[in-house]
């Protein structure tokens, strides 16, 4: 597959699977974006700096669609995001310093965590 071929119909795949995801179950596109990011060739930390700068967006249609019609608990919401704003700035800041083999290690103990947790629900 030339580059060119792979850069237009390959990102779009994944762009779709990802975007597929978030809007079925409200996150995951990042379980898909990054491994193929990387077997693509990309840097793991531009990896998943790059699925990061493509959550927002999809979020946001996810949010939109999801919204008709149905009101979420706001005060849970909102008592997320403090912390959570937190966690994203020291995980940013993590990720510039982390091996990426070590990066790629806890990413794939995440993914097998996430596969056990649902297998067992």
């Amino acid at each position: 597959m030339s580059k060119e071929t792979k850069s237009g119909w390959y990102y779009a795949l994944v762009g779709a699977a990802a975007g597929f995801l978030n809007g079925l179950f409200g996150a995951g596109g990042g379980t898909v974006v990054v491994p193929l990011l990387e077997k693509s060739g990309l840097e793991s930390k531009k990896a998943h700096a790059t699925s990061i700068a493509v959550i927002l967006p999809l979020s946001l249609v996810s949010a939109l669609l999801y919204l008709r019609g149905i009101t979420p608990p706001w005060g849970e919401a909102a008592a997320l995001l403090p912390l959570g704003i937190l966690g994203a700035v020291l995980g940013a800041k993590l990720l510039l310093k982390v091996d990426n083999r070590l990066l790629q290690r806890i990413f794939g103990g995440l993914i097998l965590a996430s596969a056990v947790r649902l297998w067992l629900r």
